[in-house]
């Protein structure tokens, strides 16, 4: 059974007579308890397909009621148990919502997982970190190497050189995908502040071992006979990159916070 927050008024605001707000990650760890593979991206994109509205603070953050909790736990439980889609879910909750009596629509056919296709990367929490600009892929997502020199404005010898320190690392075929396009964009921005490819060994190594420890996270979940538990085994894995991305900036922030303050 879901447990719901209690009621009553918390830091960061009241609900009223539907308890006090939560941040989506209490949110993920409620709804663990039922819906074991449900991660933030899913939450995220139930709120973009209209499921649940939560407030938003100023600066913001999501803050969802007990209402919003158990709105999405309906949402999860009739796509697990009755395989219906979202768009079906909605009108059907909607219809409760006005009072209506409505019969719940007939089962549609199994899914793997929770999820209706790939959720939307909405990006971190925090609105001021952004990720990478869309790049135009080729077949199998990826891009020549002509085209990389072209978006990223670089030269040949510069992508030799990142190439032999490892911060850009081509696909066996010789494309590249969007995350080297990235690499390379902020490879070649660092370089106008002085940083050389030589500087940044430090970060790609520390890059290899977080993935590293992400790796060790999921890995028993990829050997797993169940197809559900080895799709749940990527989603964790991104949701760790994730974290361990927005972790490694906040602690760059505050080792360049002056001491004292």
């Amino acid at each position: 059974m879901l447990q719901t927050p209690s009621v009553g008024a918390g830091s960061s605001g009241t609900a009223g007579a539907e308890g006090r707000l939560v941040s989506i990650g209490t949110v993920l760890n409620l709804l663990r308890e039922e819906f074991p593979e449900v991660t933030i991206s899913k939450i995220r994109f139930l709120e973009a397909e209209g499921l649940v509205e939560p407030q938003r603070t100023p600066s913001g953050y999501r803050k969802f009621s007990t209402a919003d909790v158990e709105r999405l736990a309906q949402v999860l439980r009739m796509q697990r148990d009755h395989y219906l889609p979202l768009k079906v879910i909605r009108e059907h909750l909607d219809a409760l919502a006005r009072g209506e009596r409505v019969p719940l629509p007939a089962p549609g056919q199994p899914r793997d997982g929770l999820d209706l296709g790939e959720p939307p990367d909405e990006g971190p929490e925090d609105p001021a970190e952004a990720g990478p600009e869309p790049v135009p892929a080729g077949p199998g997502g990826r891009i020549g190497r002509a085209e990389l020199l072209e978006l990223t404005g670089v030269t040949e010898g510069e992508l030799v050189e990142w190439e032999s320190y490892g911060l850009v690392v081509p696909h066996p075929d010789g494309g590249f995908g969007a995350d080297s396009v990235a690499v390379a964009r902020l490879v070649a921005d660092l370089g106008r502040f002085g940083l050389e490819p030589r500087h940044l060994r430090a970060v790609k190594a520390a890059a290899d071992r977080e993935a590293g420890l992400v790796e060790q996270v999921v890995a028993p979940l990829r050997r797993h006979r169940n197809p559900q538990t080895r799709a749940h085994a990527e989603a964790t894995a991104r949701e760790l990159a994730g974290l361990s991305v927005r972790l490694h900036a906040a602690l760059v922030r505050s080792a360049l916070q002056p001491r004292g303050r």
